[in-house]
């Protein structure tokens, strides 16, 4: 899994620009909590936004700014910390299926 980690961190290393240009969901779905906080906080950032957008297209919602968004990180912190073996798609999944009733639509 250490070899799976290093190469989801090479890939995610790009520029800023790009970096989930080469980002699969297959890969990124499968990235604990645990495995996302030992990423460098932009690669883990991105990963995490990545995974949010994936997830707001699906529930057909967006995610936004501001303290809506600050409390979709706050539950997804709150989620990885109580469980940190957890896919953090999940827990995404999870906070945004939540929070879903006040979210704005696309």
């Amino acid at each position: 899994m250490l070899a799976a980690l290093i190469a989801f961190a090479a890939i995610v290393a790009a520029d800023a620009g790009a970096q989930t240009q080469g980002l699969t969901f297959e890969r990124a779905a499968y990235v604990t909590c645990r495995e996302a906080h030992a990423l460098p906080r932009s690669q883990r950032v991105a990963l995490a936004e990545f995974l949010a957008d994936h997830v707001a297209r699906h529930r057909g919602v967006t995610i936004p700014d501001g303290d809506q968004g600050a409390q979709l990180a706050s539950l997804v912190r709150g989620g990885c910390t109580i469980s940190p073996d957890a896919y953090l798609f999940v827990v995404i999944d999870r906070a945004v299926a939540a929070e879903a009733g006040k979210l704005p639509k696309p």
